[in-house]
């Protein structure tokens, strides 16, 4: 049952494998929210700087660099083709390294073409410059491996969610940050060329600030160094007897030793066979929480997990939600100026930034009830998978009806996009609900691989948005990539959702 003093309250931990059983999201001084509090934070900071551009470009970048409304949407699909590359290697480096450094390391580069960002003078440096702060969008991967790492199976959907969704809320606070930050410098009597510019100091700052403080405040693992990270399961396993050799010694010393009647034979055989349960019992809960150890990853090792149906299950269905939530979030300021060509186009990027601050509660609400539907249902892993299915569906639902309807009236366009984004964004935290529990000795590259199914899937969107009457049919687009992204969560939705045989993760 959850508690309200769980927020704040240092958590219980599972002393197998020292992970969290609640989230203490409000207690930065203990090491499990220091943890989360960075997981989200560094993701929420790298998905701003990463969406710096968006909220400048449909009007004051295109206007001051002369550019066409095809370099725009080029530059929006750029922006994530690196992106996508960066999360299927950081999947990878994540099992190697662990997340903790790859997180940092992230920010830190990302940083380096972020604060070159103002030399941008004409598309191909643009398309140069937004190429290379794509990396930024990478650290999704190493967020999610680093929740994963810290807290339990009974809470792990949530702790994921609630990280990726408030991350993801950076592509709402940049609509409201990047533009509040132009109008400032343009009060000092900067130029439109100067003021975009000089933007990017903001988001400098506090990406760099972040990537520095998460190395020198947080651990690796609950149990110390990633080097180490098999040690303390093994040394639990020798302190608590549960070696199969010593079991049966422990048998064959206590048969040997014998008794005075037949009473106490009887009773002292029923001791034995309780402990030796209990030993069994025991040295299950330490195979299965070795299974789920991260392994340094192989190359053949790796294409299996990949080629896999149930890896594959999530390729597919984030491919769907996650790519479908980048491509509609960079073009849905101008998609509401064509709706509503009345509106400013500051008015039109805040009421866009709805669809990113939506992930603050959606996204966290898909974990939530992917995490409660595992308990009430017995641990039930098909119950997580049901639940990513129905997002999936409902999402393509509402897209095919806003692509149909493309309304005209500001309010009702915003209404039904925000109903769907409800589902979309849903779908994402869900996905991350059930992926701890596929293939647990290589969750980097099971995240990784899923979050880099997530670019690809917002540059396929992309290129359609694109080519769609060159770029300014949003509502076919839409309807487009509703009918493919129910498709998409159909194909595998028979697959078990855990291989079978596998140890861990159930």
């Amino acid at each position: 049952m959850m508690k309200v003093s769980y927020l704040w309250a240092a958590p219980e931990i599972n002393p197998v494998n020292r992970k969290a059983r609640s989230i203490p999201i409000l207690n930065v001084w203990n090491v499990y929210g220091r943890v989360f509090f960075f997981s989200w934070f560094g993701f929420m900071v790298a998905f701003w700087a990463w969406y710096t551009f968006p909220p400048l470009i449909t009007h004051i970048i295109k206007a001051n660099l002369h550019l066409t409304p095809a370099e725009v949407a080029n530059s929006n699909i750029v922006s994530l083709v690196a992106t996508l590359f960066i999360r299927y290697i950081a999947g990878y480096l994540c099992d190697h390294f662990g997340p903790r450094h790859v997180f940092a390391g992230i920010l830190l580069v990302g940083a380096i073409p972020l604060g070159l960002a103002p030399l941008v003078h004409d598309a191909t440096s643009l398309y140069v410059s937004r190429f290379f702060i794509g990396i930024l969008g990478g650290s999704f991967v190493p967020c999610l491996v680093w929740c994963t790492g810290f807290f339990d199976k009974n809470v792990v959907g949530s702790a994921n969610a609630v990280a990726g969704g408030w991350g993801n809320a950076g592509g709402g606070i940049t609509y409201f940050i990047m533009p509040a930050v132009f109008d400032s410098f343009k009060g000092r009597g900067y130029n439109d060329g100067a003021a975009w510019r000089l933007t990017f100091i903001v988001p400098l700052i506090v990406t760099i600030a972040t990537g520095v403080f998460m190395i020198i405040l947080c651990p690796d693992t609950p149990t110390g160094k990633w080097s180490e990270r098999h040690l303390f399961t093994e040394q639990q396993e020798v302190i608590d007897g549960t070696i199969p050799g010593d079991i049966t010694a422990g048998q064959n010393s206590s048969i040997s030793k014998g008794s005075d009647s037949d009473v106490e034979n009887k009773a002292h055989g029923v001791n034995q066979e309780v402990a030796l349960s209990a030993l069994m019992v025991q040295a299950e809960v330490f195979d299965i929480t070795k299974g789920e150890i991260i392994q340094k990853p192989t190359l053949a090792g790796s294409l299996t997990i990949l080629a896999s149906p149930q890896t594959l299950f999530h390729l597919l269905t984030y491919l769907c939600s996650f790519g479908g939530e980048l491509a509609i979030n960079s073009i849905l300021s101008a998609y509401y100026l064509k709706n509503s060509p009345h509106i400013s186009p500051a008015y039109a990027a805040n009421v866009a930034a709805i669809f990113g601050f939506l992930n603050f509660v959606t996204r966290p609400l898909g974990g939530f009830i992917s995490d409660y539907l595992y308990r009430v249902t017995g641990r039930n892993l098909w119950a997580k998978k049901i639940w990513i299915v129905v997002c999936g569906l409902l999402t393509g639902a509402f897209l095919i009806l806003v692509g149909q309807l493309d309304p005209h009236r500001l309010p009702v366009l915003v209404g039904l996009i925000s109903l769907m984004a409800i589902f979309l964004e849903a779908g994402n935290g869900s996905n991350f609900g059930l992926i701890p529990h596929v293939h647990p000795q290589a969750n980097g590259v099971v995240s990784g691989s899923t979050g880099a199914a997530g670019n690809l899937g917002g540059v396929i969107f992309s290129i359609i948005f694109r080519f769609m009457d060159n770029g300014t049919n949003y509502a076919k687009a839409l309807w487009v990539i509703g009918i493919i992204t129910i498709s998409l969560n159909l194909v595998l939705c028979w697959v078990p959702p855990i291989p079978r045989g596998q140890k861990g993760g159930r």
